[in-house]
């Protein structure tokens, strides 16, 4: 150890062992060092020259005010010798007491207790003995804090006050959004209230600057409830005894909220610029981005802008472009505040349909699946038609998950564009399904039908489908081939084979058909405006007759072939459930009728619908329906083929089949029930207003209607009826329940009809 360490070892001992009586420390205190003093409000030389001549002052033997405090030499005088050897355990020190400082009685230089020694020590607590916690099994998790609210402390009420927002029309936005309005007016205590306010301060401002108002404030205060002036009892009252409760008004106790927005000036657009690769046409990005100079710069409009050139540029060949991030420079100093807005664009290739490729689980290999695209290679792109590929993939049902891609492939086509091949993701779904319906009317019972269906037994999309009809006036059962999308996009074939038995009022009859059928159809995904239907069918029955000529009823056989058609025109918005627009539909069937001849004849039916929507709420539905049938005497013709009116799809109020010619009357048996006989022609009308609210409906309706003897049908004759229908609506279509009642009922016709099924009447 140097000499330097050894002084500055023993003047920490020093220190340590210094005398710590309250004597000694005042004589310190009275007798301050002379270190000289420094900085500005050091005493000036000549000063302190003038204070040592002043009278009765000490000789200053230092005038530079250098010297230590403790002269060196004393201070290396009272430090103790030191062993050589560093390691030894250090000596007991007992501490040196002043002459001046020695009690009187105690020996000089005898070891002084000043207080300062320890005491004797206690037991080592057993607990610092223990190991400590691994660190692998220590508790990291957080103390949680519980507040537990103070059951008598008040609610405060509070009112709020929007100011400036109504002009710009942000009061409705500000309100679903605002802190205050979703508290309710109730807070635990005022600086919630507060807290809130602030937030909406926030809220005020973004919503301004949305508009384009950059310069945007708001400010939020807090007015306390005014005290409630008493007044005066009158006379002949008592005045309110000291301390008892004084009635308040409806608002007392209630403090308000008040948000002040001020929007400041409004910033509009100065320039508009596009950094991008030309593109082709040369103005495509620029007529496709409608912003223009002088706009204000209003959040809603500069983001639909974008959107739109991300929409339209992949419509006209560039499915790769990228919209960049906007800069908007604003200009505060200017006369009028304006600001200079840039858009960087990457466009991309200009790029025409190449090929479709394909990845996944496969449910369509290429072959199948080159049949749903509606353009050809080498078109121009058109990210539409892409979705169109999608959605009827889609519609077929068979795929769990299926995703449509643009993929580059760096081919150039001869007008200069990219060809980009479509990628199809395939994930195969299940193909089979259960499914059933269910409904009742006046007439003709309950109906139940339930179908299985395999939509890819045959692949490619070819389904077989079972079906099952049960009822108490209806049973039946069918299987049907159908191939969908069959050479041709929504083209669809079918073969069915259908054997039923069917006993209502008008007849009895085994009916056993076999058809084959052609379509171009709708669906719940792609409903077209135009489509078609056209077949050959058989049909063998064995039915019961009224023999106009015996005057009774008898069995009969027909047998009967037809080439069915129809053509529908649909301008309405959904095929479940219209609420807008028109249908057009024609139905024409050549026939021939075999029983003991051949009899040709055509079935025709002409009908029209029309919906149109008074408000969101209120939809107005008509329907006009029309039918004959030329040809053929009505005797001729087997009563399942004849037109008969009544019943839930047809003039509500009537049983099933009763409109129309009945049986004569049995002179034996004049009040007994006749029974319909069908007729060549019909007629009907109905109307309907269709009032919904959320998920539920009312709908009252009155139809009219009948069908005639005669090949032509007439206005004679009409049957009107009416009632109140039910709608309960979800996803597949509405849930219907209708009550109808006769307006000129015939005798035999019941007072009350009611119809049960899925879906609106027309």
């Amino acid at each position: 150890m140097t000499a330097s360490d050894r002084r500055q070892f023993w003047l920490a001992v020093a220190l340590v062992a210094a005398p710590s009586s309250a004597s000694f420390a005042a004589d310190q205190l009275a007798q301050p060092g002379t270190a000289p003093a420094r900085g500005p409000d050091a005493p000036r030389p000549d000063a302190e020259a003038a204070a040592s001549q002043a009278p009765g002052a000490a000789p200053v033997s230092d005038p530079q005010g250098n010297a230590p405090i403790v002269p060196e030499a004393e201070f290396d005088a009272a430090l103790p010798p030191l062993s050589g050897d560093i390691d030894a355990p250090l000596e007991a020190m007992t501490p040196a007491v002043p002459a001046t400082q020695t009690p009187p009685g105690a020996t000089t230089g005898a070891a002084l207790n000043t207080g300062d020694t320890l005491g004797p020590v206690g037991p080592e607590d057993p607990t610092l003995a223990q190991p400590l916690t691994p660190l692998g099994s220590f508790d990291t998790t957080p103390l949680q804090d519980s507040v537990v609210a103070s059951t008598d402390a008040p609610e405060i009420r509070y009112d709020t006050v929007v100011r400036g927002l109504e002009p710009l029309g942000l009061d409705d936005e500000f309100k679903s959004l605002s802190a205050l309005r979703e508290g309710g007016g109730k807070a635990a205590n005022g600086a919630q209230v507060a807290a809130r306010a602030r937030e909406d301060e926030g809220l005020a401002v973004r919503l301004m600057r949305s508009l384009g108002y950059y310069d945007a404030t708001a400010v939020s205060t807090i007015e306390q409830p005014t005290p409630t002036t008493v007044a005066a009892p009158a006379p002949g009252q008592a005045a309110p005894a000291d301390g008892a409760a004084v009635p308040a008004g409806d608002k007392a106790g209630r403090i308000r909220a008040i948000l002040t927005a001020t929007p400041g000036r409004l910033y509009t657009l100065s320039s508009v610029t596009i950094r991008a690769e030309p593109a082709v046409p040369q103005d495509l990005l620029r007529r496709n981005l409608p912003l223009k100079v002088g706009d204000p710069i209003e959040a809603a409009r500069i983001q639909g802008a974008e959107a739109n050139v991300s929409l339209i540029l992949p419509q006209q060949g560039y499915p790769f472009v990228k919209v960049g991030e906007r800069d908007i420079l604003l200009e505060d100093q200017a006369p009028d505040p304006v600001g200079a807005y840039t858009l960087p664009v990457d466009t991309g290739p200009r790029s025409s349909f190449g090929r479709i490729v394909t990845t996944g689980d496969e449910v369509f290999g290429l072959d199948h699946l080159n049949v749903f695209p509606r353009y050809k290679e080498g078109q121009l792109y058109d990210a539409r038609l892409t979705d169109d590929l999608r959605d009827a993939l889609v519609g077929t049902g068979l795929f769990n998950s299926v995703a449509v891609e643009p993929q580059r492939t760096g081919r150039t086509g001869p007008d200069g564009t990219e060809a980009v091949d479509l990628l199809v993701r395939q994930s195969k779904g299940p193909a089979r399904s259960l499914a059933a319906t269910a409904g009742y009317s006046t007439g003709q019972g309950t109906r139940i039908e339930g179908s299985w269906t395999h939509r890819n037994l045959f692949p490619d999309e070819g389904a077989l489908i079972g079906t099952l009809v049960a009822g108490t006036q209806e049973q039946g059962a069918g299987a049907t081939f159908r191939r969908s999308n069959a050479g041709r996009r929504d083209r669809t074939f079918s073969i069915i084979a259908n054997a039923s038995h069917q006993n209502y009022d008008a007849y009895e009859a085994y009916i056993g058909t076999l058809a084959m059928r052609w379509s171009y159809d709708s669906t719940p995904i792609w409903q077209k405006k135009f489509t078609y239907a056209y077949g050959v069918e058989l049909t063998g029955t064995n039915e019961d007759v009224y023999d106009f000529t015996e005057g009774r009823r008898r069995r009969g056989t027909f047998g009967i072939a037809a080439l069915p058609g129809q053509v529908v025109f649909d301008q309405s918005d959904s095929l479940l459930n219209p609420t807008r627009g028109y249908r057009l539909k024609l139905n024409l069937s050549p026939e021939t009728s075999v029983r003991g001849g051949v009899r040709p004849y055509v079935r025709t039916m002409v009908e029209g619908t029309a919906y149109y929507p008074i408000n969101d709420s209120l939809v107005i539905a008509g329907r006009v329906r029309a039918g004959s049938i030329q040809g053929i005497d009505r005797n001729d013709l087997a009563p399942s083929r004849r037109y008969y009116g009544g019943g839930g799809g047809s003039v509500r109020g009537y049983g099933f089949q009763r409109l129309g010619p009945f049986e004569p009357v049995d002179p034996a048996d004049p009040d007994a029930r006749r029974n319909p006989v069908g007729g060549r022609s019909l007629n009907e009308f109905a109307v309907e207003a269709r009032y919904r609210f959320g998920n539920f409906g009312i709908v009252p309706f009155i139809d009219a209607g009948n069908s005639y003897e005669d090949s032509l049908p007439t206005f004679s004759a009409l049957r009107w009826g009416a009632g109140i229908g039910g709608r309960f609506y979800t996803n597949f279509g509405p849930f219907r329940v209708d009550v109808a009642t006769p307006l000129n009922p015939r005798p035999g016709d019941g007072k009350v009809a009611l119809y049960i099924s899925i879906g609106q009447a027309f």
